[in-house]
């Protein structure tokens, strides 16, 4: 195999970093310093795209030789953006806003060549089916898995998938926040030979 590049994730998540391992054995990651809030009109497609590129950018200069992987996922329940809850309250009050729903997840990627300032994006749409869920499942639920990080109060790749109907998306690996069918081809454009 050719020399590879050098990868860089722009995140602290540690879902993100397991998702990667399993395509990029060496990596290196550090999070990026970025304001996350949305802008005025800024629709949930162009806000997640957004961030994804500024959370790659704002680690270019500290990696100047590396491909760098910003993502960002927004999820959204109507027109109302899901946000990382924080705490068991509001954990519960977006769970059963969320109850017989559907949640749409925006998951971009930016893969930044930070030594030509090149770059690609590319966009995951995924559709949670949520069931109908009583307050005592949502309790039961809030209580053992403490989902207080995660946009729309649930982790997907844990206990909260006895949350929902049924996954409309191209990639399961998305809902967690990293999509590695876009990503394989977004660093293969940038000459990283995942195979």
């Amino acid at each position: 195999m050719k020399n590879q590049p050098k990868i860089v994730l722009a995140s602290s998540s540690p879902y993100r970093k397991e998702l990667l391992q399993k395509i990029c054995p060496t990596f290196e990651s550090q999070s990026p310093k970025v304001d996350e809030s949305s802008r005025r009109n800024e629709d949930p497609l162009s806000l997640s795209k957004r961030l994804a590129y500024e959370k790659a950018m704002a680690l270019k200069t500290s990696f100047p030789e590396h491909l760098i992987i910003g993502s960002d996922q927004v999820a959204m329940l109507g027109d109302q953006q899901l946000t990382k809850p924080g705490d068991y309250k509001n954990c519960v009050q977006q769970l059963t806003a969320s109850s017989g729903k559907i949640i749409q997840f925006y998951t971009s990627l930016c893969v930044l060549d930070s030594n030509s300032s090149k770059h690609q994006i590319d966009v995951d749409l995924c559709r949670v089916h949520m069931k109908i869920l009583s307050e005592q499942e949502i309790e039961n639920y809030v209580k053992k898995e403490q989902p207080f990080n995660c946009a729309a109060s649930f982790k997907s790749e844990g206990l909260g998938i006895a949350l929902f109907n049924k996954i409309e998306g191209d990639d399961p690996n998305a809902l967690i926040g990293l999509p590695l069918i876009k990503l394989v081809s977004l660093l293969d454009f940038f000459g990283y030979e995942v195979l």
